[in-house]
């Protein structure tokens, strides 16, 4: 595949760092952060198959206005879908190559959040065998973009490797394993040697998700797996120079005056990509970046009531804005 991104960021020899899909996180103003900070892939927040289907002759639908980029200020871009309707994911295939115009489309084989997981999507998607290879299957047959998906560790009685089996001869050009299982959620300690078991039976890239809170625990998790990168999540929330660390390898110190400059700037950005209406999501980002403060708590508890520019900027004038 001549467009493959994937093949080139492994040819360079160097990790690929990937921001990992989060619903309700991984938004424009945050990929952007993200991106300025030193990732090399970033995915959108899940979108749905089925809504984009439903809504397909919608040009200004709201999963369309979700998934909108910059691309002169985001790295390589990846949309995630979520749903278990092939039809759906054919069409959406198609709307997301021809009116996003990303570098990648994902099929998301992982979320444990049970509303996804009662629509048969996310993680019970994964189980599914005949269903999810229908999946993959419609999606490559819809988009000229390389497709990737992303898995946990086990879900039920199907382990990546049962997964991966099951899909061997699809041409899917990268794979991100969450290290748990479904039963473990997001919780308990991750299994980054899961990839050497699927590494046979995968020839893409690989990229190892769950835990990589910090730096040295991205370095082991790259010496036990030898994936060809990480995807950071949780972890980039709360502190998305963690991009940096890693390709430096060194740890960085921001004190207080330097996260608050943070919180304004992305703050900045939410009100005038998304509207400062927008500032209500943007508060449960803003909690995880103050983890570690001092008076985090009640920092927290002001920044949660959020509704403006306004508000911000009196909020973080008292912790050292204007220092």
């Amino acid at each position: 595949m001549k467009n493959n991104f994937w093949e080139k960021l492994k040819k360079s020899g160097k990790p690929i760092l990937a921001l990992a899909p989060m619903a309700g996180f991984t938004d424009e103003p945050f990929r952007q952060i993200c991106s300025a900070y030193g990732a090399d892939v970033v995915y959108s927040e899940m979108a749905s198959a089925t809504a984009l289907y439903f809504h397909r002759e919608n040009d200004d639908n709201e999963t369309l206005r979700l998934l909108k980029w910059n691309e002169a200020k985001e790295s390589k871009y990846v949309v995630q879908l979520f749903g278990s309707n092939p039809d759906h994911f054919a069409v959406a295939a198609r709307i997301i190559t021809q009116k996003i115009k990303p570098h990648g489309i994902d099929i998301n084989f992982g979320c444990p959040v049970g509303k996804v997981l009662k629509q048969g999507a996310g993680a019970d998607l994964m189980r599914n065998l005949t269903r999810a290879r229908s999946v993959i299957e419609a999606t490559l047959a819809n988009t000229n973009l390389p497709v990737s998906v992303k898995i946990r560790a086990k879900s039920g009685e199907v382990d990546a490797v049962t997964f991966l089996k099951n899909v061997s001869d699809l041409k899917v050009s990268a794979l991100m394993i969450h290290g748990r299982t479904l039963s473990q959620g997001f919780v308990g300690d991750p299994d980054y040697a899961i990839v050497n078991s699927a590494r046979p039976h995968f020839h893409g890239v690989i990229l190892i998700n769950g835990g990589l809170n910090d730096r040295e625990t991205a370095k082991r998790a790259l010496e036990v797996s030898e994936a060809d990168g990480l995807g950071l999540g949780r972890g980039a929330l709360a502190r998305p120079w963690l991009f940096e660390e890693i390709k430096d390898n060194r740890d960085i110190a921001y004190g207080q005056s330097e996260i608050v400059s943070l919180l304004y700037r992305h703050a900045k950005l939410v009100s005038e990509l998304k509207g400062e209406g927008a500032l209500v999501e943007w508060r449960k980002q803003a909690c995880w970046s103050v983890q570690g403060l001092p008076g985090a708590s009640r920092l927290r508890s002001r920044l949660v009531q959020v509704s403006s520019m306004e508000d911000v900027i009196n909020i973080l004038n008292d912790y050292g804005l204007n220092d």
